[in-house]
């Protein structure tokens, strides 16, 4: 099943049990009390492959020997079935205690009272090595729901091998615009004789592509409220260089461009060596070095010096949350602290989850890094940010597909950029209204 239609299928069933969650949520705990010295069990639940099942087993071993009276009982699952299981034991009021929580779902829990607030449990958590913009990522209303556990930025990924092939030089993304790398991407096409183009086409899982074009204009996708305020121009323009790109042949053919997106990361254009520039998290260059075995850079966004803000920020790869209704906040928030600042524990996980939101474990391994993961951090340690754009708000987490299929109707001609813009801004207001 598609990513996208996994998150449609947990939305709808977290939807479905809404009432019973608002009935069984509402702490009654003393997050700040003392840690007991009895006997405690903690349930931890997370998604993801075999490699971080196996880290974070070793991580919680090393847990219970510091903590020998609290017991981790692991409930791993893949993605596909978490976020069902998830809402199905909040609602029986059987959450585990420590959850890993993906920024499209945050809000929805956190607006239902599922999860506790943090800063309730500063006595045993500490975020003191956290920069204040990567925990505003996991904040609603001043209340902190998640912390950051890796944090991305978005980017271009460039090829150098096919930069260097044709002879054109790296682009000075200290100053480059989106005209700039229309321009780069012409001549790489040209030179690359249909077999290689310029760009990979954006718009594909690429909200945060928008959102950024938005904010570079001192625009932004939602407000503080949840409503939509994209303008509606901005959203035009943004599908009108998706389609020039195509139309011109910066970019592949519509049909390649929807066939590699739907065939996942190692079939990409940038994967697969046919494109030179594409958009990408910068976590992502490990795994795209490997699959493409091209020596890839990591360059600025475009635009970013020619508008009124920078667009780029700190994207959390997931964050952990506590239950609201866990009999044992002190304890869990404990874990969470373990799990975020302990060094031995971060040297097993390394960028297993992300680059680490927290600095100061950044800094302890970096000496165990990757050259690749040195460079995501490195990117992460020097490109300016601004603050982060409001966490995706409770309804809106369908907001991917949405943005794929206005694309796909654009690149096919079967809609125009400005129509494209204006029912897409109605169509993910209707979905954060039919969530309230």
């Amino acid at each position: 099943m598609p990513r996208g239609a996994r998150r449609r299928t947990a939305w709808a069933a977290l939807l479905s049990l809404t009432a019973s969650l608002l009935v069984a949520c509402g702490s009654g705990s003393d997050a700040g009390g003392d840690l007991t010295a009895e006997p405690v069990t903690l349930r931890f639940t997370w998604w993801g492959g075999d490699d971080r099942h196996k880290r974070t087993q070793q991580v919680i071993e090393l847990f219970q020997k510091k903590h020998q009276n609290i017991t981790i009982k692991g409930e791993f699952k893949e993605w596909n079935g978490y976020w069902d299981s998830l809402a199905t034991t909040m609602a029986a009021n059987d959450a585990p205690d420590v959850m890993q929580m993906d920024e499209l779902y945050i809000a929805s829990y956190a607006e239902r009272g599922a999860l506790l607030d943090l800063n309730e449990a500063k006595k045993h958590l500490d975020t003191g090595d956290f920069d204040q913009k990567a925990l505003a990522t996991g904040a609603i209303d001043g209340k902190q729901y998640g912390l950051p556990v890796g944090l991305g930025m978005y980017s271009i990924m460039v090829n150098l091998d096919l930069l260097a092939q044709y002879g054109i030089p790296v682009p000075d993304d200290t100053k480059w615009s989106w005209d700039d790398l229309k321009r780069i991407g012409e001549q790489v096409s040209k030179a690359g004789g249909g077999q290689v183009f310029g760009v990979q086409s954006p718009g594909i899982n690429d909200t945060a592509g928008l959102s950024i074009r938005a904010r570079q204009q001192g625009q932004a996708m939602f407000d503080a409220e949840g409503k939509v305020v994209l303008p509606q121009e901005i959203a035009r323009d943004y599908w009108q260089y998706i389609a020039d790109l195509a139309k011109s042949g910066i970019a592949a053919p519509p049909s390649v461009t929807v066939e590699k997106a739907s065939a996942g990361l190692n079939q990409s254009a940038t994967a697969t060596r046919t494109a030179a520039f594409g958009l990408w998290w910068n976590t992502q260059l490990t795994a795209l070095t490997a699959a493409s075995g091209a020596k890839l850079k990591l360059l600025r966004l475009p635009g970013e010096t020619q508008g009124k803000a920078p667009g780029a920020y700190y994207k959390p790869s997931m964050f952990w949350s506590v239950s609201s209704r866990s009999k044992h906040p002190a304890e869990a928030a404990a874990f969470v602290s373990f799990l975020a600042n302990d060094e031995e524990a971060a040297k097993i996980l390394l960028t297993e989850r992300g680059v680490p939101a927290n600095q100061k474990i950044r800094d302890a391994i970096a000496g165990q890094l990757k050259e690749t993961d040195k460079a995501a951090k490195e990117y992460l340690d020097t490109v300016p940010v601004s603050d982060p754009p409001r966490i995706t708000p409770n309804g809106a987490s369908t907001v991917d597909a949405i943005l794929k299929r206005h694309t796909e109707d654009v690149l096919f001609g079967r809609t125009t950029p400005d129509a494209a813009a204006a029912s897409f801004i109605k169509e993910v207001q209707a979905e954060v209204d039919a969530a309230k």
